[in-house]
């Protein structure tokens, strides 16, 4: 563990980027040294004393600015130690181009996953479950939730509802709900997907090992039959910090020249 006084400061003129709330400039540039590698995680951050000093800022300016890296992730707190660079775990890439789930992308890519069950049941569907799926009254939705991790490092929560006539059993899902899925004829062949992003509430916050109110991708999708049933609609929270989706982006016919 070292000290980041001298990494951080250097030898010249501290310029902090220029543009909102003096406290997110500060943000911004002890961000930007995480980013570099100019301190690692790990290390000791310069006392909120020394930050106000050397950057010419109040202390409150300052306190600010790491309250706000600790509820990202970037900085942890030690009471009765410091604040420190927090471990910045690996973060993954998910296309957006293909319909797969979770533990399949993750098999493709040689990672170990595992999940940890929340919830496997049978219940009166929701008036949004109702409408996403397009249920008769009083159909049943199987509703399964889970927490996958990677190691040791919580990557999202996702919570998957269907019809109890597609998942009559959901005990008897495993590692890949497509993968079951596909056992009886209805995996899905399409879907449709919207993100959005989200700062995490206690309870979400609690299970994925980060602060309240962090950074979330919150994802809603609807996946379809070939024959245009909605069989799943799942709401997944995946970590802003290990978590990015990427999309191909193609020049439509009609615009080229």
């Amino acid at each position: 563990m070292a000290d980041a006084r001298g990494a951080l400061f250097g030898t010249g003129p501290v310029v902090l980027p220029q543009g909102g709330p003096l406290y997110l400039q500060l943000k911004r540039w002890i961000e930007d040294a995480v980013t570099r590698g100019t301190i690692q995680p790990g290390d000791a951050l310069p006392s909120e004393r020394d930050l106000a000093t050397k950057v010419d800022v109040s202390r409150v300016t300052v306190r600010k600015a790491v309250q706000h890296l600790v509820r990202d992730g970037i900085l942890v707190q030690r009471h009765g130690s410091g604040t420190f660079v927090a471990p910045q775990p690996h973060r993954f890439e998910q296309s957006l181009s293909q319909l797969t789930s979770f533990a399949e992308d993750m098999a493709r890519r040689g990672i170990a996953v595992r999940s940890v069950w929340l919830d496997r049941g049978l219940y009166d569907a929701s008036s949004e479950e109702t409408m996403a799926l397009g249920l008769s009254p009083n159909e049943r939705v199987a509703r399964i939730e889970r927490l996958r991790i990677s190691g040791d490092t919580p990557l999202a929560i996702e919570r998957a509802s269907l019809s109890s006539s597609i998942l009559p059993d959901p005990g008897e899902v495993g590692t890949s709900l497509y993968t079951h899925l596909e056992r009886s004829g209805n995996r899905p062949v399409r879907a449709i997907q919207r993100i959005r992003a989200a700062n995490l509430g206690e309870a979400d916050a609690k299970l994925l090992e980060i602060a309240e109110g962090a950074a979330a991708l919150h994802i809603e999708r609807i996946a379809y039959l070939a024959s245009g049933r909605a069989v799943e609609f799942t709401r997944s929270v995946y970590r802003g910090d290990t978590y990015d989706f990427v999309a191909e982006l193609r020049v439509g016919e009609g615009t080229r020249k």
